[in-house]
């Protein structure tokens, strides 16, 4: 197909399809004459996976780019393509909250306790400390206490993660799922979440002031 015919085929348009190729995030299309170039399914999907990132991951171009040479590095092991997804899209906190070292020490000492295999300098490591911080700062240092609670659910939520990746048994298509399950499987779990607290809320607050309601029916 043209490139006018890709852009409709994907939505995205023409220019926008140009500057990808200039970045480097999209393969440039097979010449069939000095001003014409062909493009298939593949560069279907490649925009797709693209338009993904950026729209429902919120991914910049960089991070794009870097997310996608991973996705390109099928030689690279499962776990080290993982790092460098997550790598990409861990946002890098300028912040330095009062109390970061003690708050790095407990999100390590969450990690000794847990058992979990992970780099005690990995950025989402990092990330936690300032959040955690954040909570101290706000006088909210209490919510350490779930701390373990959050942990099981995120066990339970990186096995299914990676069930659902063990599914693709060709490398290229493993390594793809990775990437995107990491990037748009954050923002399926932020938007459940949400919703399971519009539940939780709905059934601890609403009931409870309708059987004060009705509590106050019966008196009168």
């Amino acid at each position: 197909m043209r490139i006018g015919e890709l852009s409709r085929e994907t939505g995205v348009a023409v220019p926008t399809i140009k500057y990808y190729v200039r970045e480097g995030l999209l393969p440039p299309g097979r010449l069939t004459s000095p001003n014409q170039a062909s493009y298939d399914d593949g560069h279907v999907r490649r925009l797709r996976l693209i338009r993904g990132l950026m729209d429902v991951g919120g991914l910049s171009v960089s991070a794009v780019r870097d997310v996608l040479a991973a996705v390109d590095s099928p030689e690279q092991p499962v776990h080290k393509v993982l790092g460098a997804a997550q790598e990409a899209i861990t946002p890098k906190s300028a912040a330095a909250p009062e109390g970061l070292e003690e708050a790095r020490r407990t999100v390590a000492e969450l990690v000794r306790r847990r058992g979990w295999h992970t780099d005690p300098d990995h950025p989402s490591a990092e990330a936690m400390a300032v959040a955690l911080a954040a909570f101290r700062g706000i006088g909210r240092g209490d919510f350490l206490e779930v701390l373990d609670d959050y942990a099981d659910a995120c066990e339970r939520v990186a096995a299914a993660d990676l069930a659902w990746v063990g599914r693709n048994v060709e490398v290229d298509g493993l390594v793809e799922s990775v990437v995107v399950g990491t990037v748009l499987g954050d923002a399926v779990l932020m938007a459940m979440r949400r919703l399971a607290h519009v539940d939780a809320s709905a059934r601890r607050y609403e009931k409870a002031a309708e059987g004060g309601a009705a509590s106050d029916a019966g008196a009168r």
